[in-house]
């Protein structure tokens, strides 16, 4: 992945479901890869939809959306599995697949891109490790509390090196420890080239990533306090930063 590659853009893009009024409207933007991004707004304001685009689970009324250097919107639908699987994805109800194990839960994405049992073992092993959860590996979904369930969907969602990542309120039911160490977490992953999107309620966390961009949506409008939609994100060379 090329650091400050274009990795998502959208022209124009406009969502609206049914017949209503939209709920997104005329969003143009890029998202970089190795950037993290914070998504905010208040209740209500699109955050969610936004995601769903993000993620391909919407398709735009209006616009255009260019993801990996290709449109997405009229790519065949046969296709679009091949461009999800560059994609990790942190949903707010966590989607775990409730008849498998934690690990074999955070396995699901090496597992369909190939990864052989041997090579996958140790590595989702860490990966539970790292979310404080090594020693729940065999349990099932159901038998997790809701923070656990949340980090096992984190984890799943980063285990094979995404491109792109989207997490919808990914710290809301953890404690400020493990929230913070799960943000030191997706800095790693941008650090190697992904692009971040963390959608929150919670605006003490922008100011826990400070190399951060903050993109805001009000009334299905984005603004831009930091300039991060206008221009490429501009990075100082690590010595010469504070």
């Amino acid at each position: 992945m090329a650091v400050n590659g274009d990795i998502v853009r959208f022209d124009n893009v406009g969502l609206r479901y049914g017949t209503g009024r939209e709920v997104l409207s005329d969003l143009s933007f890029t998202l970089h890869a190795g950037q993290f991004y914070f998504l905010t707004g208040t209740s209500g304001a699109g955050k969610t939809s936004l995601l769903k685009l993000l993620y391909l689970a919407q398709r735009p009324s209006r616009g255009a959306i260019r993801m990996f250097g290709g449109d997405v919107i009229t790519l065949p639908r046969q296709r679009l599995p091949a461009i999800r699987r560059r994609l990790g994805v942190v949903f707010q109800d966590f989607r775990l697949v409730p008849h498998l194990s934690a690990f074999d839960n955070v396995a699901l994405p090496l597992r369909l891109s190939g990864v052989s049992e041997g090579e996958l073992r140790q590595p989702v092993a860490d990966m539970l490790d790292w979310v404080g959860l090594g020693s729940r590996a065999d349990a099932r979904p159901a038998t997790l509390s809701g923070g656990e369930q949340q980090r096992v969907a984190i984890a799943r969602a980063v285990i094979a090196r995404p491109e792109l990542l989207v997490a919808d309120e990914p710290t809301g039911n953890v404690d400020p420890e493990m929230a913070l160490k799960l943000l030191r977490l997706f800095e790693a992953l941008g650090r190697l080239g992904t692009a971040v999107v963390v959608a929150t309620h919670d605006v003490n966390l922008l100011g826990k990533v400070p190399d951060c961009l903050i993109m805001r949506l009000d009334n299905g409008r984005l603004s831009d306090p930091t300039g991060a939609l206008r221009y490429p994100p501009r990075r100082e060379p690590a010595e010469t930063r504070a």
